[in-house]
This record gives structure tokens, sequence and C-alpha cells, in this order.
């Protein structure tokens, strides 16, 4: 379960009692999740577009980089859920969706992965790095880092940060990877805004 406004200390202390109860005696059966899905536009792998994104492969901090969904207890204590973990990797699903939620923002720019493309045809790319992507005591999905776009001799075209909180609709980890969906729409938002800029 996850927090609500205004229950966050009752919900970090029983967190812990919960996780330490779940070392002991191994705990309920393990819930997988992915990221919602964004609409995909039927014309969204139109090969005759004008423009080409290439989605470099995303860096994720350390501790984001593991099987459990990460909440954050207080300003400086992360807990790794075991019951509650990715159905993939957390970056794959990140480039999936920041893939399917560009495609539906830029009509007329061919959205790819790294996988998909070789390493010199992209005349702009994306490489995001991300610092947080968890839940946090007060009730808020919290996701932080920065994005850069460079061009294809690699010159750096734009290097912004981001910060994203929403806050959750209900207790429980489906409402959070609900919210954590939501901040990554929101950063497509900002990501398309500023591909048009650089046009």
């Amino acid at each position: 379960m996850m927090p609500s406004r205004g229950l966050s200390s009752l919900f970090a202390a029983s967190l812990a009692a919960l996780w330490l109860n779940g070392c002991a005696t191994g705990g309920a059966p393990t819930t997988h999740y992915t990221l919602p899905d964004a609409p995909l536009p039927a014309d969204a792998t139109d090969a005759s577009a004008d423009r080409l994104l290439v989605i470099r492969p995303i860096r994720l901090a350390r501790y984001l980089d593991v099987e459990g969904i990460v909440f954050q207890l207080d300003d400086i204590t992360v807990r790794q859920a075991r019951e509650h973990q990715w159905a993939e990797p957390l970056g794959r699903q990140l480039e999936r969706g920041l893939r399917d939620r560009l495609a539906s923002r830029l009509s007329d720019t061919r959205i790819m992965l790294d996988d998909d493309t070789q390493r010199g045809d992209a005349p702009l790319s994306l490489r995001l790095e991300v610092d947080r992507f968890q839940g946090r005591h007060d009730g808020m999905a919290v996701a932080e880092g920065r994005w850069q776009l460079r061009d294809t001799d690699g010159k750096l075209l734009a290097l912004t940060p981001f910060s994203l909180t929403t806050p959750l609709e209900t207790d429980g980890y489906p409402a959070l990877i609900q919210a954590l969906g939501r901040d990554l729409d929101r950063l497509a938002d900002q990501l398309a805004l500023e591909i048009e800029r650089l046009r």
C-alpha cells in the first residue's frame, strides 16, 4: 500500500514494519507492473515523416536499476519493494514509453530507439538521465533527472533538468504506477515543446 496525503508518517512506519515482517515470513506473492501505455497514432511508424529523432539508452540512477519499485520513506531513505516489482527493466519501459508519447505529439517526426538505427544516421538524438522515479512519503510520484538533445555531429543543442511530481489519487502501488505514467506524459510534453523550438 502506498501513502495518501496526510498519512505519510504513519504509512512510513507501517511500510517499514511490513517490509521487516515480509523478510521474516517470506512475504506475499509478487505483483508485477508496467507503466501505462501511451495512445499510438495510426501514422506513428510512417517512414515518410520529415524528421528523425533517436532515443538513446536511458541512464538510470543505480538504485532505480532494480526489479523492485522504489519508495522514498523520508528525505534520505529509500526502499525497494520485494512484492511489487517492474515486469521488465525500468529503462526499457521508459524508452518505449517516451517513444510512443513523443510519436503522438510530433506527427511529422519518426521516433526510433537506438537499437533500430545506425549510430550516425540521426539528425537529432535524445539522451535521458533519470535520478528519481519513485513514490514518496507525502503521497507523490516523483520523476527527476535531466535530458539532452544532440545533432548528428554530437553537438549539444539543449541540456535541461526536469522535476515532476504527481499526487496519487488513492493508496496502493497501482495508483503509484498510474501517477508515474502521468509524470512521463508531462515529460513528453516538455520534450516535444523543446524539439519544436529547435526546428
